[in-house]
């Protein structure tokens, strides 16, 4: 087994599979105590990875701003390159992050054999479609000898200063740490990912009804949904956390409920790291694709038997039948009894 100095782990994909890719760093760490460590990300996962004990260093990839294009690349490519890293561990499966790290010069470069560059790594490993994600990240590291077998749930560490605005939030919304409180995840950037409006709520009136406060959590662009939602169900836009918080105190916030309700998005996976119990929607989409959550407390909704389903890897923008069977047919009183159950 090679003993890395400097370890290049590579992951520009969504915030979800950033969090996923955190394992990863997670058990490199723990094998090799002396190395530097630097994870690659876009600037929306950068928040993630602030003051994580197994990496080092976050170098920011804006493949769609400041380093757009080919110029964008040969830039970042030469930033690598004067870093000289030893071992680069890719996930993604794009061509673009094989070649900037075969440009980087990186002599050790393993990523997986669906990669569309998979021919720039000196080692590859076979993408498995029935493992989980965490599992597939996970099995990139059997060229170093590290087989992992078992799950390794990501780790997420919030700051002093993330759980001081996240106090004070819950001040200005008149809830108090001791409260017992359920957070509602409504967004997604697909909308067949997404659980309708008007069963959010419902499902939120009875949450109330039942004594626990609710909070909303989510991106700027959830901010709205989320205010319909609450308005809706009767309730103040004070409960609504959504754009208003970064990304760790995000998870800082979900870290102190007692259960989050979300859809197959990014909050899911916050909330996984964070150990807090999660019950998640999926319609579009399905647990087999290896992106569900595994806490021990984490329970699936979807309806079954639906021959439409999966209708998309990731989710599309609307219902390719025009039912949205999968989505409509989970009633907000079944939501409420499996988040009733979690005590």
């Amino acid at each position: 087994m090679i003993s890395p100095r400097r370890i290049l782990i590579l992951q520009t994909a969504f915030i979800g599979d950033v969090v996923l890719t955190l394992p990863v760093a997670q058990v490199l760490r723990k094998h090799f105590p002396d190395a530097q460590i630097a994870m690659m990300t876009i600037p929306a996962a950068s928040n993630l990875l602030e003051n994580h004990p197994a990496v080092n260093e976050v170098i920011v990839y804006d493949k769609r701003g400041d380093n757009k294009g080919v110029k964008g690349m040969v830039e970042i490519t030469r930033l690598l390159r004067a870093v000289s890293f030893d071992l680069a561990i890719v996930p993604h499966r794009s061509l673009r992050s094989a070649v900037v790290v075969r440009g980087a010069g990186i002599p050790a470069r393993i990523g997986f054999s669906t990669s569309a560059g998979s021919l720039l790594f000196t080692r590859t490993v076979r993408y498995q479609e029935d493992l989980h994600e965490i599992r597939r990240n996970l099995s990139l590291l059997q060229p170093l000898g590290l087989d992992h077998a078992d799950v390794i749930l990501p780790e997420l560490f919030p700051s002093e200063r993330d759980k001081q605005v996240v106090d004070e939030l819950l001040a200005g919304a008149g809830l108090r740490k001791n409260d017992r409180m359920v957070v509602i995840a409504p967004g997604s950037v697909w909308f067949t990912k997404r659980w309708p409006e008007e069963q959010f709520v419902e499902l939120v009136k009875l949450i109330h009804s039942s004594g626990d406060a609710v909070i909303t959590v989510g991106g700027k662009e959830d901010g709205a949904l989320c205010r319909r939602i609450l308005e809706g169900a009767g309730m103040s836009d004070t409960r609504n956390a959504a754009g208003r918080l970064s990304l760790l105190q995000s998870a800082e916030l979900i870290g102190r409920c007692r259960i989050l309700v979300s859809n197959d998005s990014a909050p899911m996976h916050l909330a996984v790291a964070m150990r807090t119990p999660v019950i998640a929607i999926f319609g579009a989409t399905v647990p087999e694709f290896g992106f569900a959550p595994l806490g021990i407390h984490d329970e699936i909704i979807q309806t079954h038997g639906l021959a439409c389903r999966p209708c998309s890897i990731h989710g599309g923008n609307k219902c390719p039948i025009k039912t949205f069977l999968c989505m409509k047919n989970i009633a907000p009183e079944y939501v409420f009894s499996r988040v009733h159950m979690v005590r």
